[in-house]
């Protein structure tokens, strides 16, 4: 059962040349959308997918700039709900809500999972939120994995959605996580610059990959432990999983992690990754807003275990 799909997607440089199909898959699951490629082609064949300045066919070549036009009926009217949820709200105003989300909540409803998630916590509690997300993601302009804790930014008007998606298209947004990862890091500082895109052995995932989209994570050593370290890192771009997957590249995947860390990890559930600092110039102000989210205490306790040689 899927939910009705109206999205406007805009290719990119690293885009030139792939196939419209593939490109257009790759998209909607980076979106949460579960399709398959052989879907994107019979929506492409339905005519759902349109180009402005004329009719498009599975096999054509991706041009940087291009904007296609997805609209897809329901298979079944989906009415999202509210769930009653104690939520942490760091920050509200008339436009923007800045949440500090717990370990193992998913930030939107996808189809399969539609309780229990931030916006629907959000539903409950009669929080205004844009539609220009989609109607499975209202007021969503970024996420965070469900195993990753900390702060999150909601658009409750159109003219916050607008302004915070083009923060982030253009990097300004300042977001900062701390996180524990295998191994000693030798460098004290250092900036990996790795493209991210599908993994092409395993889709479910993402990969460094030559045909993804740019991706660049800072990363500072804030203690080492004889087989952890503790790090401060920024994001400078936002792909999918990408301190997962930049750390994992590197050698010094997140401890907990269920996909790209090793099996035999320290006790938490989940990636011991945290959001800690999230600033934005507000949509209607212009001021530069700030926040900064304490850690949590399962990896406190971690930190503290590292440091009594206990793990």
């Amino acid at each position: 059962m899927l939910d009705a799909i109206h999205e406007q997607l805009v290719t990119e440089e690293i885009d030139s040349g792939l196939r419209l199909d593939r490109w257009l898959t790759d998209r909607l699951q980076e979106l949460d959308y579960p399709v398959s490629r052989s879907q994107v082609q019979a929506w492409i064949r339905a005519g759902y997918v349109q180009k402005q300045g004329g009719k498009v066919r599975a096999s054509d070549a991706i041009e940087p700039g291009q904007v296609f036009d997805l609209s897809v009926p329901a298979s079944d009217p989906i009415e999202l709900v509210g769930d009653e949820m104690d939520l942490t709200v760091v920050y509200e105003d008339e436009d923007v809500l800045v949440v500090d989300k717990p370990r193992g909540v998913v930030v939107h409803p996808a189809p399969g999972h539609l309780r229990g998630t931030l916006v629907n916590a959000l539903i409950a509690r009669h929080t205004p939120l844009s539609p220009l997300g989609g109607a499975m993601r209202p007021g969503v302009v970024h996420r965070i994995d469900k195993d990753t804790s900390g702060l999150i930014m909601f658009a409750k008007t159109d003219l916050a959605y607008h302004r915070l998606t083009e923060q982030l298209r253009e990097h300004t947004t300042h977001r900062v996580y701390t996180a524990i990862v295998h191994g000693a890091v030798p460098h004290d500082e250092g900036r990996i610059e790795a493209p991210i895109g599908r993994d092409p052995r395993n889709r479910q995932r993402m990969a460094v990959t030559g045909g993804g989209k740019p991706a660049v994570t800072d990363f500072w050593v804030l203690r080492r432990f004889d087989r952890y370290s503790y790090l401060q890192l920024r994001l400078a771009t936002g792909r999918t999983h990408q301190i997962r997957v930049h750390m994992a590249y590197i050698g010094h995947p997140l401890a907990g992690d269920p996909v790209y860390g090793p099996r035999h990890t320290l006790p938490i559930e989940g990636q011991a990754l945290h959001a800690q600092e999230l600033g934005f110039i507000h949509p209607r102000s212009g001021e530069e807003l700030r926040f900064t989210s304490p850690l949590p205490e399962d990896i406190k306790r971690l930190l503290d275990g590292l440091a009594a040689g206990i793990w």
